[in-house]
């Protein structure tokens, strides 16, 4: 009975909140469906089930994030503060940060859009793998910034720096991109578990302070794919570079042969 109690408490608030959100775009489509798109019958309703599913979605995840993913990160905070050998913090937070990447749903609606987009020019596999690695990375430097405790400036002034020198110099497509997948890097389980994860261990450590040194992580997390995605489209450009400069010597060495 306890244990579905814990289940269960704080459940009627999370879908006061979800359907606060979502009320108003539903509103607004059943609005401009009749004003405007006046669809068919079977298609409006296969919408508004897509919307009643998403709802119905949105308040088991958020609940669940409540009562699972930001207990169990506290707790996995506090336990890895606490180790002998404070640097391990630095490869587990590149490691969880890479996993929780890797799961991260709002990532893989991105890269198959990107993939679908392209024409599988830039592969889905590829594109989940370095998103997925920036995010490891910038996890390993919050880590990092917690044992050292130097400012957050120290990475986020040289990143966007650095950002905008690889922006001119990769495609357009690329930049577009780049932007995006740092948008959707902080999604939910990125603020969620690896934030939580993270203000836990700047409690434990002696000297530091949750709200200034354990707040800053979903920053990094914003602009390490940039990054990563950045530095991919820049191989994708020296590779297309390459492969046409070969085109060339082929047509040249055809064209004396001939």
């Amino acid at each position: 009975m306890n244990l579905l109690q814990q289940i269960f408490t704080g459940l009627g608030t999370q879908i006061e909140e979800v359907l606060l959100a979502i009320a108003p775009i539903v509103l607004l489509f059943i609005f401009l469906n009749l004003v405007s798109f006046r669809l068919k019958p079977k298609k409006f309703w296969r919408i508004m089930l897509g919307f009643f599913i998403t709802t119905l979605g949105l308040i088991l995840f958020l609940h669940g994030v409540n009562i699972a993913y930001v207990p169990v990160g506290r707790h996995l905070g506090t336990e890895l503060a606490r180790l002998e050998n404070n640097w391990l913090l630095i490869p587990i937070g590149f490691v969880m940060g890479f996993l929780v990447g890797f799961a991260e749903p709002a990532i893989h609606v991105m890269v198959k859009q990107v993939e679908d987009e392209s024409g599988g020019t830039v592969k889905r596999k590829v594109l989940l793998a370095v998103v997925s690695l920036g995010i490891g990375a910038a996890v390993a430097l919050s880590m990092w910034r917690l044992l050292a405790g130097f400012s957050i400036y120290y990475f986020l002034i040289p990143g966007y720096l650095l950002v905008f020198l690889l922006g001119r110099k990769v495609d357009k497509m690329f930049l577009a991109m780049a932007f995006d997948n740092g948008g959707v890097a902080t999604g939910p389980m990125c603020s969620t578990f690896i934030l939580s994860m993270a203000v836990a261990i700047a409690a434990e450590i002696e000297g530091r302070s949750p709200l200034i040194d354990g707040f800053g992580v979903v920053a990094l997390i914003a602009l390490t794919p940039i990054l990563s995605t950045l530095a991919l489209g820049y191989l994708y450009k020296k590779k297309e570079e390459r492969d046409q400069k070969e085109k060339q010597k082929l047509q040249e060495a055809g064209a004396e042969n001939g």
